[in-house]
């Protein structure tokens, strides 16, 4: 669903550049988001709604949306999330927002739980870390220490010094994968870059952001980093079609 997303939405804004910045490029926008919609809400699974929607989100922007229907969509976004949240439902995103927002008033063994440990984990690391191997909080205390919380697990054992490379190298991917989609052959091919860029540096940053408590938690994996064998495979492919993008444009270039 992440790549299919991203390829329909980038073939679908190459064909309507004209029409990107009218009315149309809305309903397009709308239109694509639909499905996924649909089957992320019937799971359900905000997290990956949430990559599938920036993703395609991004693409819409770099095709030449106007900016009152970027602001529209965005306003629109925070408004339907937090209608869906009071639902019981999705009852849980409105647990975790709230536990994001009032982390010292959440049950330490309840609803804060996760962050908590997260929080003791990193902040145990301090400059360099307790070494490779060396950390305690994932023995027990800290949750999916190979999946979602991976991230707490390297900076308590590679410190301040190895969490932050960690960013920087994701952050590098982000821009080099922006930097494929300027020179990219064609149009088809930047939308698409943009796109697979946003994917699988905003599915990181996300997750990164979450075990820092600067964003509510989303059960989303670190790229390329989790364990899982569907994420892992589909994080790959998608390097995969950016690399071979890349390669393209070296050839249209020489």
């Amino acid at each position: 669903m992440k790549i299919g997303a991203v390829l329909f939405a980038a073939f679908y804004f190459s064909q309507m550049r004209e029409e990107t910045g009218t009315w149309r490029g809305i309903a397009a926008f709308l239109g694509i988001m639909a499905l996924p919609i649909c089957i992320m809400l019937l799971q359900p699974d905000f997290g990956t709604l949430g990559i599938i929607t920036i993703s395609v989100f991004s693409i819409f922007v770099a095709a030449g949306a106007r900016a009152r229907d970027i602001g529209a969509i965005m306003l629109a976004s925070i408004v339907i999330l937090g209608l869906l949240s009071l639902t019981p439902r999705y009852s849980y995103v409105y647990e975790r927002i709230d536990t994001f927002f009032n982390p010292a008033e959440q049950n330490a063994l309840g609803d804060g739980f996760q962050i908590r440990q997260s929080l003791i984990a990193i902040g145990s690391g301090g400059i360099a870390g307790r070494g490779f191997g060396q950390g305690v909080q994932k023995f027990t205390y800290l949750p999916e220490p190979m999946g979602d919380s991976i991230y707490a697990v390297l900076a308590e054992e590679f410190g301040f010094l190895g969490g932050t490379t960690l960013i920087g190298l994701f952050l590098l991917l982000a821009i080099r994968g922006y930097a494929v989609a300027a020179r990219a052959p064609d149009l088809f091919s930047g939308l698409l870059a943009v796109g697979l860029s946003t994917y699988l540096a905003g599915e990181a940053f996300i997750n990164i952001a979450a075990m820092l408590g600067m964003a509510p938690l989303t059960g989303i994996p670190l790229t390329f980093i989790s364990q899982g064998g569907s994420a892992m495979l589909v994080s790959l492919a998608a390097a995969g079609i950016l690399l071979h993008i890349s390669r393209r444009t070296k050839n249209a270039t020489a």
